[in-house]
């Protein structure tokens, strides 16, 4: 073919180099499809950059909680570390512990325990009862040492009972550590504490079969915290107000403020006793180291309290004045022990679980340590599974055998030290300045309610 015919075609095809550059500027329209995959991608991309940076920004302010909590920990190696916080059921925050209680109102309040104030409270997000302990470090006590001191024995009770799971122990549902505070949350109780309903005059008579259960209750839980933990646990004031009892009462124990841990076959070091007078046991008044024979010192008492319907030290000058366990004593001496029982009850007890009861209270609450049963052997008895262990007419004195040389020797130490702060001479063994054992002997007779020593601090009260 010609060749002009050929070209016409090739130049219709190839455009001019103007017409070129204007098709250049024009781009194809973009599909509606492409443009919404790219706004939600985009979209996806900030989501996860919001969640990322509000994850970042919760685990920056939990590592500052445990930073000043682990701070706090190196001041006393009692004192809880910031990882049993986390073993806790729950963290509240301080709005929601506030609002729970109306602004932590006085007319809330339910109760007092070591280094804190109980108030009853309603959580506002799912109108559940509970009890929330409460205590301000530093501002209690009129000084900073005092404290300190709480929020030592608080985050002690924090670790300690944050392992702990047993029917007969406070059950503890949460904690806050909010604006200088730590505070612990509890079930509450509804029934309030043993203490009110044995001695409140508006409550009605405790029946015999609910302090039988009580008692029962308490015995499993303290076997428990003995025998039964990864490691021992010495409860250190063991007593009815301590005890809180559920609408179908049964006993819950509580308050572990003072509570010591301490490896299996160890005792937690001396301190300075604490606790309550009258159920506190007279070694450990006079050398502060707790252990389990002091628990069940605590306990004998207690049950003494409840079958008997009066408190451990009464009011001097009146009907009830005196020491509880001396009181019982005598009574048994003269054959005449189930006289003891509460006069309230109207008889309305058995009598074989009375006696059970009482019998078991003495052995517990013996002078001597040794002489007084495990809480194993307590439980068997409540249960009816062994019979009560044999308990003599007359007191026993607290012996000075073998047994007790650790006892008289921690006291003379804390007695020896004690002069050395007050610059006094030193006698030696055969003159004043020793304790005879006599003198130590006459100490343990009269309850050692006279005399209170540290064995660390050398300090006597």
């Amino acid at each position: 073919p010609p060749i002009g015919s050929a070209a016409a075609p090739v130049g219709s095809i190839a455009p001019s180099g103007a017409a070129a550059r204007r098709n250049a500027g024009q781009r194809p329209p973009v599909h509606p499809a492409v443009a919404g995959a790219a706004t939600a991608g985009a979209f996806v991309a900030a989501s996860f950059a919001g969640v990322a940076l509000w994850v970042l920004a919760r685990r920056a302010r939990a590592r500052r909680r445990q930073t000043a909590l682990a701070v706090g920990t190196k001041r006393d190696s009692n004192v809880a570390s910031a990882a049993a916080l986390a073993r806790s059921p729950r963290e509240f925050s301080y709005k929601e512990l506030s609002a729970a209680t109306r602004g932590f109102d006085a007319s809330r309040v339910i109760g007092n325990g070591a280094f804190g104030t109980v108030y009853k409270g309603i959580v506002p997000d799912t109108g559940a009862m509970v009890a929330v302990k409460r205590c301000t470090t530093g501002a209690r006590g009129g000084g900073g040492g005092s404290g300190e001191q709480a929020r030592s024995e608080f985050l002690s009770e924090l670790s300690i009972i944050a392992g702990l799971r047993h029917r007969n122990l406070l059950r503890l549902q949460g904690w806050c550590y909010e604006k200088g505070e730590i505070l612990l949350v509890y079930d509450y109780m509804r029934n309030g504490s043993l203490d009110r309903a044995l001695f409140d005059a508006s409550a009605p008579v405790l029946p015999w079969r609910h302090r039988r259960e009580i008692l029962a209750g308490v015995a499993s839980a303290l076997a428990y915290l003995h025998h039964e933990c990864e490691r021992r646990v010495i409860h250190r004031d063991v007593k009815s107000s301590n005890v809180m009892l559920d609408e179908a009462y049964r006993a819950r124990l509580g308050d572990f403020g003072l509570a010591r841990q301490a490896e299996h076959g160890e005792s937690p070091d001396a301190t300075a006793a604490a606790g309550t007078m009258g159920y506190l046991a007279p070694e450990y008044l006079l050398t502060g180291r707790a252990t389990e024979c002091t628990d069940v010192f605590s306990f004998g008492v207690l049950a003494l309290e409840v079958a008997c319907g009066r408190r451990p030290i009464g009011t001097a000058g009146t009907a009830e004045g005196g020491n509880l366990v001396e009181w019982v004593w005598s009574l048994h001496g003269e054959a005449r022990l189930l006289d003891a029982v509460d006069p309230r009850l109207g008889g309305e007890f058995e009598e074989g679980e009375a006696r059970r009861v009482l019998l078991l209270g003495l052995a517990c609450s013996s002078p001597e340590p040794a002489l007084r049963p495990g809480m194993r052997a307590v439980v068997q008895v409540l249960g009816g599974e062994a019979d009560p262990p044999f308990v003599p007419a007359a007191r026993p004195s607290m012996s000075l055998g073998s047994a007790n040389q650790q006892l008289l020797l921690s006291l003379q130490d804390s007695v020896s030290d004690y002069h050395a702060m007050l610059g006094l001479p030193l006698s030696d063994s055969s003159s004043s300045g020793s304790l005879s054992s006599s003198s130590l002997t006459s100490t343990l007779r009269r309850g050692g309610h006279d005399i209170r020593v540290s064995s660390t601090a050398g300090e006597a009260r």
